[in-house]
């Protein structure tokens, strides 16, 4: 196992609460934005949580991966989906998505099956 990524989910959202309090203003905006990109419009929310898990790949952003690894199979996505949407990031992204892939591969099947994780 490369990471605990229910671990990192914890971890990074006690840290946010900090970041929320210490900078509350900047923080409701970038959750009204989070809100609005992610309510269902053309695209379902499941999607777009694929398209984020993807843009954390490409991007190389472990809580990324973290965070939206765990909210696209509480909408629901499979680990098929998971799976094309890491092609995709691999193709946007080159060599370095290959190893976030693996990681968020990894984050998927941990969210899924948490006895994966021990």
């Amino acid at each position: 196992m490369l990471n605990d990524w229910a671990e990192m989910t914890r971890a990074y959202a006690t840290q946010l609460k900090d970041l929320r309090a210490g900078i509350s203003d900047v923080m409701k905006g970038f959750s009204s934005t989070a809100q609005a990109a992610l309510r269902a419009n053309a695209l379902d929310t499941k999607t777009k949580e694929l398209l984020s898990l993807g843009i954390g790949v490409a991007t190389r952003c472990d809580p990324c991966i973290a965070f939206h690894a765990e909210a696209a199979l509480k909408q629901g996505a499979s680990r098929e989906e998971i799976l094309e949407t890491i092609g995709i990031a691999i193709y946007m992204g080159a060599g370095p998505s290959v190893m976030y892939g693996a990681k968020a591969l990894e984050a998927f099947d941990q969210f899924a099956s948490p006895s994966k994780a021990t």
